[in-house]
């Protein structure tokens, strides 16, 4: 019961639609995917188990390869943020370090969901200029938040 508090006082039913409609947002630009999941118990490494939703959720399956997974768990303060293969390939490196930088800093002020919507804003112009939109943009992937 503790976890689920924890989750509800990092973002509220209001924030978590201010998180679907900035993923919403984001979309109309690109023909990328972006997924937001809340843990609420976690594991030892949030990037082993941001992978393991990531397979889950089908972000794999996307025509481009062009999903990106924002993985949090409040209650164990962890964070991952992880791309599919087709932005790997465009993205610089150290991008996906300098997100995560920046959501921190959001989060130590306890700014989460300025946090989550500006890190989506962030990937929905990069997954922009390198996956804009042709024609036709079929969203492949729920917008909603996931939790587990």
């Amino acid at each position: 019961m503790r976890r689920m508090l924890t989750l509800n006082k990092m973002l509220s039913e209001l924030d978590k639609k201010s998180v679907v409609e900035a993923i919403q947002a984001a979309e109309e630009i690109t023909s990328g995917e972006i997924r937001v999941h809340l843990d609420k118990k976690g594991g030892k490494d949030p990037f082993i188990e941001a992978k393991r939703v990531f397979e889950r959720l089908g972000m794999t399956k996307t025509k481009e390869r062009n999903g990106v997974l924002i993985y949090l768990c409040f209650a164990r303060k962890q964070l991952a943020i992880l791309g599919d293969q087709g932005i790997n390939e465009k993205v610089p490196e150290g991008y996906w370090d300098e997100l995560y930088r920046n959501m921190t800093t959001a989060f130590k002020n306890e700014n989460y969901c300025l946090g989550i919507c500006e890190a989506v804003q962030h990937v929905g112009e990069k997954l922009s200029a390198h996956f804009p939109v042709n024609g036709d943009n079929p969203n492949e992937l729920s917008n909603e938040i996931t939790e587990a």
